[in-house]
C-alpha cells in the first residue's frame, strides 16, 4: 500500500474546514481529489465513502451520549436512505461505461455540489431566525411519510455521488422540522449517516471503484484535520467560513459541469458581492424583527 502525502496533507486542510463549518466531507474531498490530484470520479466517490465511514461513528456517539438524537426519526431516515444509498452505486453504473460513466459521475457530483451549496444557504439563513419554541429532541412529533422521502432521496444521491449526508438531509430536515435546534438536527443527521454512509461504501466497494491506497490516505488527513477544526470552531468566525466554503462549492461544481475559467470567476465574483450584502440585509432585518425581551428597553 502506497501512501500519497501530498493527498494526506489536502485531505487535512479539507478536513479542518468540515470541523469547521460541519458540512459534510464529500462536497469537498471528492472534488478536491478529481480537481487536484486527478483521481477518477468514480474512484473519488467510492474512496471518500469508506473513509466516510470509518469517520461518522465517532461524532454519531458523541451526540448520543449528549441526548441530541431523536432515535424514532433516525429509525424512518434510515427506512429510505439505507437502501436507496446501496442503490446508488447501480444507478452510477446505469450511465454507461468507461469514460462515458466517468463523465456522467462528474457531471452528477457537479449537481449535487450546487445543491450543497444551496442547502449551505439555507442553513445560513435559517441559522438567524429566532429558535422560537425549540424543544427537546425526544418530543419532536416524527412525520414518517416526509421523513422516509427525505431519506431516499438523500440515499439515492450519497450513493451516486458521495454528497448529501452532511449538508443536503439536514437541510430537508430544518424544512420538516423547524422547531429543533440546530445542534439536534445535526445530531441526528450525523447518526443516521453511520449505516447510510456504511451502506454506500459496502456497494462501492463491491461494485465501484474502491482504491485502498486512496482511503488510507484521506483517513490519515482527515481524521486529525476534523478534530483540529472541530476545536478551533468554538472562536473561529463562522459566517465568514460559510462564505468562503460556498465560494468554494460554487467555484468547484462550475469546474465539474465543465464551465471556462473567465466565466467561472465572474460567475464567483459576482456570487461573493451579492451573498454578502445578502447576509447583511438577512441580518439587519433579523435584529429588526427579533422580540423584544422584558428587561430590553424597545427602541424608539
Amino acid at each position: 500500500m502506497e501512501i500519497d502525502p501530498a493527498l494526506v496533507a489536502g485531505s487535512f486542510l479539507v478536513a479542518i474546514i468540515v470541523g469547521l463549518t460541519g458540512m459534510g466531507g464529500g462536497a469537498l474531498m471528492t472534488p478536491m481529489m478529481m480537481l487536484f490530484f486527478n483521481v477518477p470520479p468514480l474512484a473519488a466517490v467510492s474512496s471518500d465513502l469508506v473513509a466516510s465511514a470509518v469517520m461518522k461513528p465517532v461524532g454519531g456517539l458523541v451526540h448520543l451520549r449528549n441526548g441530541t438524537v431523536n432515535l424514532r426519526m433516525v429509525g424512518w431516515l434510515c427506512l429510505g436512505s439505507v437502501p436507496m444509498a446501496f442503490a446508488g452505486v447501480f444507478a452510477a453504473r446505469l450511465f454507461g461505461e468507461g469514460e462515458q460513466m466517468q463523465q456522467s459521475v462528474k457531471y452528477a457530483l457537479g449537481v449535487a455540489l450546487l445543491l450543497a451549496l444551496t442547502g449551505l444557504l439555507a442553513k445560513s439563513f435559517l441559522g438567524l431566525r429566532q429558535e422560537v419554541g425549540a424543544r427537546s429532541a425526544h418530543d419532536v412529533v416524527v412525520r414518517p411519510i416526509p421523513t422516509v422521502l427525505i431519506g431516499m432521496i438523500g440515499g439515492l444521491i450519497v450513493g451516486v455521488t458521495s454528497v448529501g449526508s452532511g449538508s443536503l438531509i439536514v437541510v430537508a430536515l430544518v424544512m420538516v422540522y423547524p422547531t429543533l435546534r440546530a445542534n439536534q438536527l445535526v445530531g441526528t443527521d450525523l447518526v443516521q449517516a453511520v449505516p447510510l454512509v456504511a451502506s454506500a461504501a459496502t456497494g462501492h466497494i463491491l461494485f465501484g471503484d474502491f482504491k485502498l491506497d486512496l482511503t488510507a490516505s484521506l483517513l490519515l488527513g482527515s481524521i486529525p484535520g476534523v478534530y483540529l477544526g472541530s476545536r478551533i470552531s468554538a472562536w473561529a468566525p463562522d459566517q465568514v467560513i460559510r462564505l468562503a466554503l460556498a465560494v468554494v462549492l460554487l467555484a468547484s461544481s462550475l469546474k465539474l459541469l465543465g464551465v471556462g475559467n473567465v466565466p467561472l470567476l465572474v460567475v464567483v465574483a459576482c456570487f461573493g458581492v451579492a451573498a454578502a450584502l445578502g447576509w447583511r440585509a438577512a441580518k439587519a432585518r433579523a435584529v429588526r424583527d427579533r422580540p423584544v425581551s422584558a428587561w430590553e428597553p424597545a427602541s424608539r
